[in-house]
């Protein structure tokens, strides 16, 4: 069967094959069936639109993150680019601010298929079993960069893991600082990598920020405290569902997202004292806001 994959936002992650679009469907595309997928919701007025454009093509289907439904079995290079792999589904945590434990229901391994980026919402939560296979899986992909841009949840991290990790050799990980209850974890991570040889250049960290109720203040604290402890950081800012943004918190989060603007700091010893940004102002931050839909590309 000829599929269409038509998706209202580009990112990295989207399949690059000839049958994944991204506009309106030209004089000459032919599909048997056409499935929407959307990531945002604040993609959806796009996601109609091209829809209503494609639905004279072949019959339509809509999904994606953005429709709170739970995946189905993951299909290499279908709704996301070769490489990208997704082996679980769900996650046991019930944070307020995350759709992914509502829309799975509960946390679900997948048949383990090929890949070298894993995008998994919660991999360290499964199964010893599944994890070291995912890890076996992960070591035959021969000349390619391995990274685990879905995250690692700090908190679930043990000594096992590091030991996989050390002798993988990913070129990057990517932890989170989600709530004021990680920063403990967060510590006792970077010192298990950091003993294991692991730096900055592998080690990252999604950050939120610009949440209801955060502040600059407690922001930089959070963000100058990754670098402090050997995690590059990435600002994600926070976004309600109709993608409302304040300017003064984009002016901030574009100086914490650009690797060239955080690399400046850490070379001119910015994020050495912490001494601006204290525990009181920690304490201040409630909680953070969404960041499954903003962060990663779920199919």
């Amino acid at each position: 069967m000829k599929i269409a994959r038509v998706f209202p936002r580009k990112t990295r992650l989207s399949p690059t094959d000839p049958l994944a679009y991204f506009d309106v469907p030209g004089c000459f595309d032919e599909a048997d069936e056409v499935h929407v997928s959307t990531l945002f919701t604040w993609d959806m007025g796009l996601a109609d639109y091209l829809a209503e454009q494609w639905r004279h093509v072949a019959p339509i289907k809509f999904g994606g993150p953005a429709h709170n439904q739970p995946g189905a079995i993951f299909v290499p290079g279908m709704y996301v680019r070769e490489g990208a792999v997704i082996t679980s589904r769900g996650c046991p945590n019930q944070c307020w601010f995350c759709s992914v434990w509502q829309r799975e229901s509960g946390l679900k391994e997948l048949p383990i298929t090929q890949g070298y980026n894993v995008l998994d919402d919660n991999l360290l939560a499964c199964s010893e079993t599944h994890i070291r296979s995912v890890f076996t899986m992960l070591k035959q992909q021969r000349g390619q960069r391995i990274e685990f841009t879905g995250g690692l949840e700090a908190a679930r991290l043990k000594e096992w893991h590091v030991h996989l990790l050390a002798d993988l050799k990913p070129a990057q990980m990517f932890f989170a600082f989600d709530t004021p209850d990680d920063e403990a974890p967060l510590r006792t991570a970077s010192n298990m990598l950091r003993e294991a040889g692991f730096t900055r250049h592998q080690m990252r960290c999604y950050c939120l920020i610009g949440y209801p109720r955060d502040t600059f203040e407690a922001a930089e604290y959070r963000l100058r405290l990754c670098l402090d402890l050997s995690f590059f950081p990435m600002a994600m800012l926070w976004r309600d569902v109709k993608d409302t943004r304040d300017v003064n918190w984009m002016r901030f989060q574009k100086r914490w997202a650009r690797p060239a603007s955080i690399y400046g700091m850490c070379t001119a010893g910015y994020y050495g004292s912490l001494q601006t940004s204290t525990q009181h102002s920690m304490a201040g931050s409630q909680s953070l806001g969404p960041n499954a839909e903003a962060a990663l590309l779920l199919c």
